[in-house]
């Protein structure tokens, strides 16, 4: 699809990767918009039906749709408390997964009521998993069941709405410097960058924004989930 003059929703638009995807397809022409609880240019807890069809509602149809929203909060199943409280646990799920579901339903609905355009396309959803929904960490047990509920809903997603003409994909970053990420101390930010293999070095928000451009425009892209990691595995702590 051509990037400019397209009308875009970015979620998880006010910081990190959500930042500068919204930067890139703005640098390209679209139209976008970015969500987000703060700092981007409409209030919208994502998780929330009302919120969300508020919102879509309220914006024009979109050709693009990239889901960044997320938390990403560390916790043992059982830690030195007991368990793991279950609130705790679906509020992970409620953002990332759930969220990311929301926000695709609803676009996908408003963009199959768009004309097609080359090759019968009307529209690009790009969702965000995570390379621990393969390789999770100790601690990482809700992050990770909600971000493998992103990957694994790509493909049937994608084949639900290729009679429509949306394709849709995920891509699993490993570890990049995002707010989260470049709070750490720089001996912890420089030690996470050595484990990577090549490129020796943190992700860029920008690396992410040049693959969702490439997805964006490459319409033989479908139903995929596309690991952005440097040949990093995850050790199990």
């Amino acid at each position: 699809m051509r990037i400019e003059g397209q009308n875009a929703i970015v979620t998880g638009g006010g910081s990190g990767l959500g930042a500068a995807v919204a930067r890139s397809l703005r640098d390209l022409g679209a139209n976008v918009t970015t969500v987000d609880l703060k700092g981007g240019d409409v209030v919208c807890d994502v998780a929330s039906a009302e919120d969300a069809v508020r919102v879509v509602g309220s914006l024009p149809a979109p050709r693009i749709l990239v889901n960044c929203a997320g938390i990403a909060p560390a916790k043992r199943i059982v830690g030195r408390e007991g368990p793991m409280n279950l609130e705790d646990f679906a509020r992970v799920v409620q953002v990332n997964l759930i969220g990311t579901f929301n926000m695709l339903r609803l676009c996908a609905a408003r963009m199959t009521s768009l004309d097609a355009m080359e090759d019968g396309e009307r529209g690009v959803i790009v969702s965000t998993s995570s390379v621990a929904a393969f390789e999770g960490q100790i601690g990482q047990s809700a992050y990770a069941a909600s971000k493998g509920g992103v990957a694994s809903l790509t493909l049937p997603a994608a084949r639900e709405f290729a009679q429509f003409g949306i394709r849709v994909l995920a891509i699993a970053p490993g570890v990049f410097a995002t707010p989260m990420v470049t709070a750490f101390p720089q001996e912890v930010q420089d030690a996470l960058g050595k484990s990577i293999p090549f490129p020796n070095r943190l992700g860029a928000p920008e690396d992410f924004a040049a693959l969702v451009r490439h997805c964006i425009e490459n319409r033989y892209l479908n139903g995929e989930v596309i690991r952005l990691d440097g040949a990093l595995r995850m050790s199990p702590r």
